[in-house]
C-alpha cells in the first residue's frame, strides 16, 4: 500500500479567492476529488468521507476534499454563496490537480461538479436539486424556523438549486445503498449517514465505498 494517509492542508485558488483543501495519499495521479452533500448532510457525513479518503490512500490513490465558498473553513457567508460559485470553485480545485481527476460525490454533492474536467465520476445516492429543496422545506416545517435546516440561503441559490441536476455524461458509476429501490450500477450495504441526527460513521460502508471507488478509478486507466 503506497503513500501516506494524511490529511495535509493545501489550498486552491478560484476567481473569488482562496479556499482550503485537504489532501490525502501520494502526490501523483490519479486523484479523487470529493464533493460532500450540501448543507447539514455535509456536516453529518464529513467524517465518513474523510475516512474513505484515508482508505483510498492505503490503496495508493491520492485524493482531495476542497472547502467550497461558504462551507467548512471558508470566510464567505453561506447566505452569500451561489451554486454557480460552488461549481466554479470546485472546477478550479480540480484544475489545480495534475493528471487524471476522478470525482467522488455523495448525495447533493453531485450538483457542484458539472463544470469540472474529470476522467470519471463516482456518485453515491445522487440527489437532484429539486429533491434537495423539498427536503430542506420539510426540515423547516418541522423546526418551525425561518431558515432551511440551519442555513440562510439567497433566492438566487434556491432558484438555481431547484433546476440543478447531476451530470450524466461521460464515464459515470452510480452506487446506492441496498435499501434504496432506485436503479444503480452497484449497491452497498450500509446506513444512510446523511439522515442521522448527528455526524456519524459506518466502517463497513466506508470500507465498501473505498474498495469500489478504488477499483473504479483503476479500471478507468486500463
Amino acid at each position: 500500500m503506497a503513500g501516506t494517509t494524511g490529511p495535509r492542508i493545501d489550498h486552491y485558488q478560484w476567481a473569488g479567492g482562496r479556499e482550503l483543501m485537504l489532501r490525502f495519499g501520494p502526490e501523483g495521479p490519479p486523484c479523487v476529488i470529493a464533493a460532500l452533500p450540501l448543507f447539514e448532510e455535509g456536516n453529518r457525513t464529513r467524517a465518513a468521507m474523510v475516512d474513505v479518503l484515508r482508505r483510498l490512500a492505503k490503496h495508493g490513490i491520492a485524493s482531495a476534499l476542497p472547502d467550497l465558498p461558504g462551507t467548512g473553513e471558508s470566510l464567505v457567508d453561506t447566505e452569500g454563496a451561489t451554486l454557480q460559485a460552488w461549481r466554479e470553485a470546485f472546477a478550479a480545485a480540480c484544475g489545480q490537480i495534475a493528471g487524471p481527476v476522478h470525482i467522488c460525490a455523495w448525495r447533493s454533492g453531485v450538483l457542484v461538479d458539472g463544470e469540472a474536467a474529470a476522467a470519471s465520476r463516482w456518485y453515491l445516492s445522487p440527489q437532484s436539486g429539486e429533491a434537495l429543496i423539498r427536503e430542506l422545506g420539510r426540515v423547516r416545517e418541522l423546526s418551525g424556523g425561518a431558515d432551511l435546516a440551519g442555513n440562510l440561503l439567497s433566492s438566487e441559490m434556491l432558484s438555481a438549486l431547484a433546476l440543478a441536476q447531476p451530470t450524466v455524461t461521460g464515464r459515470l458509476r452510480v452506487v446506492r445503498l441496498d435499501s434504496d429501490i432506485k436503479p444503480a450500477d452497484h449497491k452497498l450495504a450500509g446506513r444512510p449517514l446523511w439522515r442521522a441526527s448527528e455526524p456519524d460513521t459506518d466502517e463497513q460502508l466506508q470500507s465498501l465505498v473505498a474498495d469500489d471507488l478504488a477499483a473504479w478509478v483503476r479500471a478507468q486507466s486500463e
